[in-house]
Formats: C-alpha cells, sequence, structure tokens
C-alpha cells in the first residue's frame, strides 16, 4: 500500500496501458464510462461508502476537502483557487494537449497548419497570464500552495518536457513559471508522484 504524495492518503496505484487498450476494459469502464484517466476509487467515501470519481479536477477537489489540505477554508480564497483550477481543465489542459499532439504526434507532412498555430498563440497566450499571475507570488495563491498548482504545472512541465515544445512557446520568455515550475518539481512529494509506477515495474492492477 503505497500513499498519495500530496494528500497523503493510502492508495494503490493501478497501470491503465493505452498500449493494450485498459482504459477500454469493463473494469475500467466501470470507474470512468469517459474511458480516460486519471479515476480513482476510494473504498472508504462519503457514509463510509465506496466512490468512483474521474476527471482530474473533481478528484483533486474531492481529496482536498477529504484531507483539509490544499484548498482554503476562507470562502473568497477557496472560490478564487477552484477558478484556477477551472482555467486550467478549461484552458491549459485541452490546449497544452493539442498543441503536443500536433507538435509531438502528428508528424510534419499535415497539410493546414492553422490549429497547430492556433493551439500555440493560446497556449503562449495562457503561459502569460500565468506568467502576470505567478508575479511577486511563490505560488498561485500567493503563501498557499493549493490544488490549483497541483493542476497547472503538470502540463506545464509536459509542455516542455515531454512535448519538447518550450521553444515553440518562447518559454523563455516567462521566468516566473519557471522558477515555479521549478519549485514544483522540486517538491518531495512531486518527486515521489513522479515515480510512482517505478519505472521499468509495472504496478499492479
Amino acid at each position: 500500500m503505497s500513499r498519495i504524495p500530496a494528500a497523503a492518503q493510502p492508495y494503490e496505484p493501478h497501470l491503465v496501458s493505452f498500449e493494450t487498450n485498459d482504459q477500454l476494459s469493463p473494469e475500467f469502464l466501470a470507474l470512468n464510462p469517459n474511458n480516460k484517466i486519471p479515476a480513482i476509487l476510494d473504498p472508504n467515501g462519503p457514509g463510509g461508502q465506496p466512490l468512483a470519481l474521474f476527471e482530474s479536477g473533481a478528484i483533486l477537489v474531492y481529496l482536498a476537502e477529504k484531507t483539509g489540505r490544499f484548498l482554503p477554508q476562507d470562502a473568497a480564497a477557496r472560490y478564487e483557487t477552484l477558478q484556477w483550477l477551472m482555467w486550467q481543465m478549461g484552458g491549459v489542459g485541452p490546449m497544452f494537449g493539442q498543441l503536443g499532439f500536433f507538435h509531438k504526434f502528428a508528424g510534419k507532412d499535415y497539410e493546414d497548419k492553422r490549429p497547430r498555430d492556433r493551439y500555440v498563440a493560446e497556449s503562449k497566450r495562457l503561459l502569460g497570464v500565468l506568467e502576470q499571475r505567478l508575479t511577486g507570488r511563490d505560488w498561485i495563491m500567493g503563501s498557499d500552495y493549493t490544488i490549483a498548482d497541483i493542476a497547472v504545472f503538470p502540463w506545464v512541465r509536459n509542455l516542455v518536457g515531454f512535448y519538447g515544445a518550450g521553444d515553440l512557446v518562447g518559454f523563455d520568455a516567462f521566468p516566473q513559471v519557471q522558477r515555479v515550475l521549478a519549485a514544483f518539481v522540486a517538491r518531495p512529494a512531486v518527486q515521489r508522484g513522479l515515480e510512482i509506477p517505478a519505472r521499468g515495474i509495472p504496478a499492479r492492477g
């Protein structure tokens, strides 16, 4: 039994392999009919009953409320945190993901360059919004590390790392984003999370 790195909740990871279409298995579809990752099953949900959840935003809110961590108790700060969480869900995730597809996986021979150009422009705009927000702040919500950071910065990391699109979006022009990304990746819980599952060792499930 491992622990969710940030929320310190007991959990057991299961690898969902797209290569073998695990996301289409009856077992996974019972958790997530949208056949995407992530999904969780909490055997000790509200009222002591099992609860299955999909969509990363919903999962983050649930775990934050369950543990009392990473979501401010103050009403105004709470809604502002949720605002930035939804900003990631509606903008950063979709735009960075589509840009990553065209840059890394679509190949160089697709004729219509407009989709990629649109995603590049929108990704730059979103990075500019984040850059402005982080100026003078440690994290998105200031001194408090929240689920907004947990939602946003893995996408930033993947944009410049996994997708290799840093030059394409002019990542050097966003020093505040770079600063906070480095602080995010350096967090011990993030480091532990990056090793789940351990590289080269399949997770159970």
